[in-house]
């Protein structure tokens, strides 16, 4: 089995790309919810993110991204339902995804749990016209493929995890197999899989690799992450590095605001091409968590 694993990863690696698969915040090695629906908090009772993404600054066109996403978490069902919305602008085109997400959880073997969940999205793409430029102003061939457009999508996943190890895989826009002319919203598949340790030192370590295939184009990134602790209960920061195969690597921080936020910050840099008109790319996402609440139903006051 590991020896499959192994030649799988391989393989990612040796693949060649050639371009930027789909619409992606680099917090998803913290946050895996935001690629997969399956994930769940089940340490809190709901938890709420915000984010920007700023691709390539200086880049003419460059992508600039907007997500948001809200989960809630019932213990007595073992599920968690949540939102999604997100809006990308990249050039002249606009595009918006809101989704819906569901999730049940169960215990799978000792300490592992395996998730399972779903997505359903509306998804909307427009053009802005006046950024388009023609050498033949008023010619309707340039706009007729420029029509926007909405439609429905899904996403599915899996996930196996216990507190050191996590194993996922999500299937998304699933309906766009159906749609071969999807502009932004295509048909991707990833896998992933990390470990933390959890240990009474004050420094942790994280590995994190995973896969992603968009039809024949193959990309793998590595992730490597140190957690400072001040006390077993208390964290500090974390300071993590990736690696995009082939053209990108970064450096990703998060900083504790208290017991109940965090505060992420990452800076990605491409030294292919696009480095000469581009300073690289950065990205903020801000987390709010609501602790659970533990109603005693047979104590005594």
């Amino acid at each position: 089995m590991r020896k499959i694993l192994l030649n799988i990863f391989l393989l990612l690696i040796l693949l060649p790309l050639n371009a930027q698969l789909d619409i992606r915040l680099n917090n998803y090695w913290w946050k895996p919810y935001i690629i997969n629906p399956a994930v769940i908090d089940k340490e809190h009772q709901a938890e709420f993110n915000v984010a920007a993404r700023k691709q390539w600054v200086l880049f003419p066109g460059a992508p600039t991204t907007f997500y948001a996403s809200g989960t809630v978490y019932i213990e007595d069902w073992y599920t968690q339902f949540g939102l999604k919305v997100l809006q990308d602008n990249t050039g002249y085109t606009y595009s918006t995804d809101v989704s819906f997400t569901y999730a049940y959880a169960m215990r799978f073997f000792l300490d592992w749990r395996f998730n399972m969940g779903l997505a359903l999205s509306y998804q909307s793409q427009s053009y802005d016209m006046s950024k388009i430029s023609s050498p033949t102003p008023g010619d309707p061939t340039v706009y007729s493929r420029l029509l926007n457009e909405s439609n429905f999508n899904s996403d599915i996943g899996c996930e196996l995890t216990n507190k050191n190890w996590n194993f996922g895989y999500s299937g998304r826009n699933l309906f766009s197999i159906f749609r071969p002319d999807a502009v932004k919203f295509k048909n991707i598949n990833v896998i992933y899989g990390s470990y933390r340790e959890l240990n009474n030192e004050h420094v942790n370590l994280g590995y994190g690799i995973s896969g992603i295939q968009y039809k024949n184009i193959y990309q793998a990134e590595f992730n490597l992450t140190s957690y400072f602790n001040v006390t077993n209960e208390t964290k500090a920061f974390q300071i993590g590095l990736f690696y995009r195969t082939w053209s990108e690597m970064g450096v990703m921080l998060g900083l504790d605001l208290g017991n109940n936020m965090h505060l992420y910050y990452n800076y990605d840099y491409n030294v292919s091409g696009i480095s000469r008109n581009s300073i690289g790319s950065h990205e903020l996402m801000l987390t709010y968590y609501l602790e659970k609440v533990y109603h005693c139903h047979s104590c005594w006051h």
